[in-house]
This record gives C-alpha cells, sequence and structure tokens, in this order.
C-alpha cells in the first residue's frame, strides 16, 4: 500500500486498478522525504505518465476524448515562461523521473508538459465549488475565457460539464470564466497573467465605471447612493452622482485604520480565536460600511468572511445575517445564472430552515433551485438532496397556510 492515494469508494478504486497498482508500487518505493515533494501536479504528471503507457499497451482503453495526442495539442506558452519557472519546472520533471524509474522519459517534453499544466489544467470542486484537487481536462481547456461567459464549469465528481448561462446561438462562441470574475479589470488581468493573455471581452473594454463601483469608495453624503471616481484637480474623489468630494488624506487614513484591524482579526482567526475574530471582523465591517460604496468587493469579502466565522461558531441568526447582504451584491457582480448566486441563496435557505423561518426558506430554496438547475442540471446527489429540501418546505408551509385557515373559520 502506497498510503498516499484514497478513493471515495470501493467501486472506484476498482475501476482505477490498472493504472494505480503502477502508481501504487512507484509511490511505496519512495522514501518518505521524497513522498513529501508529491504535490497535487507532480502526481497529476505521474498518472498522465502511466496512463499513456497503459493506452499505449492497450491496457486501458483510449478515446476521442481521452488520449495522449490531446495533451501534445495543448499550448505550452513555454517561450513566454520566466527563468525560475523553467528551473522548477526542470526540477520537477526530474523528480518524475525519479518516481518513475523503469519507465524512459523525455525530460525535456515533461517540462513543456508542466507549464501546459499551469495554463491548461482545472481546479477540480465539488458542487458547492470548494476545491478537491487538480485535473487536467484537454478538451475544455479549448474553450475560451471571458470575464462575461456565456457557460460554467462543474464538476461531479471527476467528471466534467460545460452548461450553458443562457441561449448560445449556433456560431456563437462558447465561453467560460478560467477566474474569479467578482474583482475590478486589474485583478482580473492580473490572475489571467498565468494563461499568457490580456482578456478583451466586453466587460474588459467597458472597464472603469464597473471598476469605481466595485472598488467602491462611497459618498460623504448618507443620503447619496453614489459612487466616488478620482479628481486629478485635487488630492481628492468626487461623487460620480452628487458632486460631493472626499478628501484623499480622510480615504487614506481610514483605509490604514481598516488595514490594522484586518491584521489583528486575521492573527485572532490563526490562532483559533473565531469569537474574538468576529468581533474585531465587525468592527472592520463598520468602518468599510462609512468608506466604500454597499456594491465594493472589499466590503463583499468582509462579509464573507464573517458569514464564515459565524457558520462555524454555529451562530445561525448572525451567519444569516451576513448572508443575507452579500446576495444583493453577488447579483451585481456576477450573470443571472451564476452558480455562486445559487449556492448563496441555498445557504441563505438552509439557515432559514433550521432558524423556522419557513417561508423565507421556501424563497430561497426556490431561487437556489432554479439557478442550480441550470448551473447543475438535474441528476446529481446534490440537486436531488436540494429538490428533497424545496419539497419539504414547500409542504411545511402548506400546512402552515392550511392550518392558519382551519383557525380562521
Amino acid at each position: 500500500m502506497c498510503q498516499v492515494t484514497w478513493y471515495c469508494s470501493t467501486n472506484c478504486q476498482k475501476e482505477e486498478w490498472k493504472l494505480h497498482q503502477l502508481e501504487c508500487r512507484a509511490m511505496a518505493a519512495l522514501t518518505e522525504d521524497r513522498k513529501k515533494m508529491l504535490t497535487p501536479t507532480i502526481r497529476l504528471m505521474v498518472r498522465l505518465v502511466l496512463k499513456r503507457k497503459l493506452q499505449n499497451e492497450k491496457v486501458i482503453p483510449s478515446s476521442s476524448i481521452d488520449n495522449y495526442n490531446l495533451v501534445d495539442a495543448l499550448e505550452s506558452h513555454i517561450w513566454k515562461v520566466d527563468e525560475n519557472h523553467l528551473v522548477l519546472y526542470a526540477q520537477m520533471a526530474n523528480l518524475v523521473s525519479l518516481i518513475l524509474p523503469l519507465i524512459e522519459l523525455d525530460l525535456k517534453e515533461i517540462a513543456h508538459t508542466f507549464s501546459k499544466f499551469a495554463c491548461n489544467a482545472h481546479t477540480i470542486c465539488d458542487p458547492e465549488l470548494r476545491p478537491l484537487g487538480t485535473g487536467l481536462y484537454p478538451v475544455i481547456s479549448i474553450i475560451n475565457h471571458s470575464c462575461v461567459p456565456n457557460a460554467v464549469l462543474i464538476f461531479d465528481g471527476r467528471t466534467a460539464y460545460v452548461r450553458a448561462l443562457q441561449p448560445i446561438g449556433k456560431n456563437e462562441e462558447v465561453s467560460i470564466s478560467y477566474i474569479e470574475t467578482a474583482a475590478v479589470t486589474k485583478k482580473r488581468h492580473n490572475d489571467l497573467k498565468q494563461y499568457f493573455f490580456t482578456c478583451s471581452c466586453p466587460r474588459c473594454v467597458k472597464g472603469s465605471e464597473e471598476d469605481a463601483l466595485l472598488e467602491g469608495f462611497r459618498c460623504k453624503n448618507q443620503t447619496c447612493d453614489g459612487f466616488l471616481l478620482p479628481d486629478s484637480g485635487k488630492k481628492a474623489y468626487t461623487c460620480q452622482k452628487c458632486s460631493v468630494s472626499r478628501d484623499e488624506e480622510e480615504i487614506q487614513k481610514m483605509r490604514s485604520e481598516i488595514l490594522q484591524l484586518s491584521d489583528k482579526a486575521s492573527s485572532f482567526l490563526s490562532s483559533g480565536n473565531k469569537a474574538e475574530a468576529g468581533s474585531v471582523y465587525k468592527t472592520i465591517e463598520q468602518l468599510e460600511q462609512n468608506l466604500y460604496h454597499a456594491f465594493s468587493t472589499t466590503l463583499l469579502h468582509t462579509c464573507e468572511t464573517l458569514l464564515k466565522i459565524y457558520m462555524e461558531l454555529q451562530d445561525w441568526r448572525t451567519a444569516l445575517a451576513y448572508c443575507r447582504l452579500t446576495v444583493p451584491v453577488y447579483e451585481r457582480v456576477y450573470p443571472p445564472f451564476h452558480p455562486m448566486i445559487g449556492l448563496q441563496f441555498y445557504t441563505c435557505g438552509k439557515l432559514e430552515w433550521l432558524l423556522e423561518c419557513t417561508e423565507d426558506a421556501l424563497k430561497s430554496l426556490t431561487r437556489a433551485t432554479d439557478i442550480l438547475k441550470v448551473t447543475h442540471g438535474t441528476k446529481s446527489q446534490f440537486m436531488k438532496e436540494l429538490f428533497g429540501k424545496l419539497e419539504e418546505a414547500r409542504a411545511e408551509v402548506s400546512f402552515r397556510i392550511s392550518s392558519r385557515h382551519g383557525h380562521d373559520e
């Protein structure tokens, strides 16, 4: 036993055995120090090499969507890779050769394939978009990126599905997002650097006004819902709606205070003191509400952190309050049928059900279902559980309504 690879079930293990028995022998022969060097990317490469060997020897089947020729066809962008990464890929290739000493390897080709991983591999997530591991899906790697995608990549186990988020015309290109799109243009472009292109989708071309909203300093006038734009003539920011200005020095002072508190909150979190962390993050939230626009991604991330903290503390009512705060911002920064919106409604629904806010739970679970049946399909275990919760909420609301009518009579 290699004690490195674990399976979700004996069936999954049996299906993989022809491949894993080679992998298992190689892993088991490693020293403990070498086993510590087995990153997900190294393990993916080892499996890819072994799979190519078994497919070439006809031990396991290949197909039009599962063969090494598809990996060969992927772009590596190796000529654009910096010196540090070239050295790293060479070292990783050498490690693979040490793990598989009985297989003759072209180390240059392996190094190139590691470069392909960097710009073509996908993070495999569970239905709630929590990362599980790394996988290479060459057919899906052909699909281009957009910050306003018309499709989404979702995993059910190791199977990848690309589902349309809107009607797509016959000659219209299918696009997915490679990155988190709830961000300003500069951040998105920085996140896309590893893929060696600059996005020119409609959202990136449009740019500045949306960025000002998402970076979002709010108007000093509490009755105004405008956002601030830098005023090049003065050291100030001016509201695009009512023209009231806010001094740059005042803004920087507030940002500095928030930054200091953020360090303190992070320290509490890392030491496991969630209650204290929650208290400090609440103070940060109050300061950010005075500084940032309601749709600011900075304020959104603080609310997301508070939601996570109070979920872990099992303070369901406070967690629900923060979950509800995030929903309007999600609806502003994501397309209408984005899985993140559906999942946030699902979280709201589960919390409302737990707190016996039954009618609210029904509304949230209905919204979640309307979105997630588009993004996740209808056949997965995850969706069956959602459908079950929705039916339970419907039955409870129906019972309560009929009980009320009974009392009225």
